[in-house]
This record gives structure tokens, C-alpha cells and sequence, in this order.
């Protein structure tokens, strides 16, 4: 078996994301307090979120959005100008996070090109993976980006047939079962799972533990011996 292609994520694999969304969802627990219990406000902002997906797609300006109604939710006639003025203010700093890459990143990047195409395949809002692509500085480290707006079997066959190979040449590594790993998996090629902390609830699934073209992996640095493995 020849690997061929190497699809990672973005969000979490190379750099952080979530922690970001955290500390929003914690800013917005905070300013509903005078209207919620925090349990009340997290469950109802993720039931909101989940609900608005197939509408505003994946993002902060979705996130932002979902926000919004969820503070509508809980405040009613109460919400003030000046709440929603915070609310997007929260959205705005989420959308300017700094771009913090993960340990070993730029190694294992130059690593993995030496064993196949190294493509990019991440899901969200357009303008904003561009921008936080353009501020890690990894840009010219990929042979292609494909900005989608989800990730499902046949996000993954497009792909593969998109960069000429078949699924079985092709390797997928990212944060997300739901959205990297069992996808692809579905499709044919091959999948390393990099949990990370904190991970958004939406984004959890099975563990494939017994699939023959699964591996759990501690970090993203130990993905090019695994790739090795299996040429």
C-alpha cells in the first residue's frame, strides 16, 4: 500500500480553536447571569448552535448569531441594547483571535511532504479560515486548501478524486470524529484521530477502535511514523 495523499484538519490539529469558543461561551454565561443559571444558558446556547447549523453553517459568525438568540431566549423583553452591543463585541474578538500553533507543527508538516501530497481540509466560515491560514504562516507548506462546508463520505471522495488517488492512498488526521475521522473512514482511506481537550460536544462520535485503517494518536507529531507504517 502507497499513501499518496495527507488530508489534515486546521481547527485544533495545527492550532488552536476551541479554547477561544470556550472563553466566548464563558463570556456569554457571564453576561446572562442576571437571567439564567449557567447550566441553563450553556445547555440552550448548544441546543441553539446545533439548530442553526444547517443555517448558518460552521464559525464564529454563526456562533455569534446563535449567541444573539440565546440571549433573546433567556432575556425576552429584558435584553438591553447594550447586552447584544457585548454579545457581538464577543464575536468580534473570537474572529480576531491570535493563531496559536500546536507543538512541533512546522516539523511534522515538512516531514509529512516527504511521503505524499499534504492537503488541507478544513470546515467553517470561508473569509475566516483564510485569515487564520494566512496568520499561521502554513499557507505554502500544503499542496492545496479545501475550505469546505462540512466534512462527510463524500466531502472526502470529491477530494480524493479531485488530487488523483484512490481512498485507500489517502490519510486523513484532524480532531473530530464526527467530521475527520469516521467520515473518511466511510469513504474508503485511511484515519488517525488527535483528540484534544475541550473538544465541542458536536464534534464527538464513536471511536472505531476496531477499524483496520484507524489509529489513536497522542499527538500530531507521531502522524508521519504512522503514515510510514503503512507504505
Amino acid at each position: 500500500m502507497t499513501i499518496k495523499l495527507i488530508c489534515l484538519d486546521a481547527d485544533d490539529t495545527l492550532w488552536h480553536n476551541m479554547r477561544h469558543f470556550n472563553a466566548t461561551e464563558e463570556a456569554l454565561v457571564a453576561m446572562l447571569k442576571p437571567f439564567a443559571e449557567d447550566s441553563v444558558t450553556r445547555d440552550r446556547l448548544i441546543t441553539c448552535e446545533t439548530r442553526n447549523l444547517k443555517l448558518y453553517g460552521y464559525g464564529a459568525k454563526g456562533f455569534t448569531l446563535s449567541m444573539i438568540e440565546t440571549a433573546v431566549e433567556l432575556a425576552g423583553d429584558n435584553l438591553s441594547k447594550s447586552l447584544v452591543a457585548d454579545i457581538l463585541a464577543a464575536g468580534r474578538t473570537l474572529l480576531a483571535h491570535p493563531v496559536e500553533l500546536f507543538d512541533d507543527v512546522l516539523e511534522t508538516l515538512e516531514a509529512l511532504s516527504h511521503l505524499g501530497k499534504v492537503v488541507l481540509v478544513t470546515k467553517g466560515d470561508l473569509l475566516h479560515q483564510e485569515s487564520k491560514l494566512a496568520a499561521s504562516g502554513l499557507g505554502d507548506l500544503f499542496s492545496g486548501i479545501e475550505i469546505v462546508s462540512d466534512k462527510k463520505p463524500d466531502t472526502f471522495t470529491r477530494i480524493f478524486a479531485q488530487y488523483g488517488v484512490a481512498a485507500e492512498e489517502a490519510v486523513m488526521a484532524g480532531d473530530s470524529l464526527r467530521s475527520d475521522i469516521n467520515p473518511a473512514l466511510e469513504a474508503g482511506a485511511w484515519a488517525a484521530y488527535i483528540p484534544q481537550e475541550g473538544a465541542w460536544a458536536h464534534e464527538m462520535g464513536r471511536v472505531p477502535e476496531d477499524h483496520p485503517r484507524f489509529r489513536l494518536l497522542d499527538r500530531l507529531g507521531d502522524l508521519p511514523d504512522w503514515v510510514r507504517s503503512i507504505l
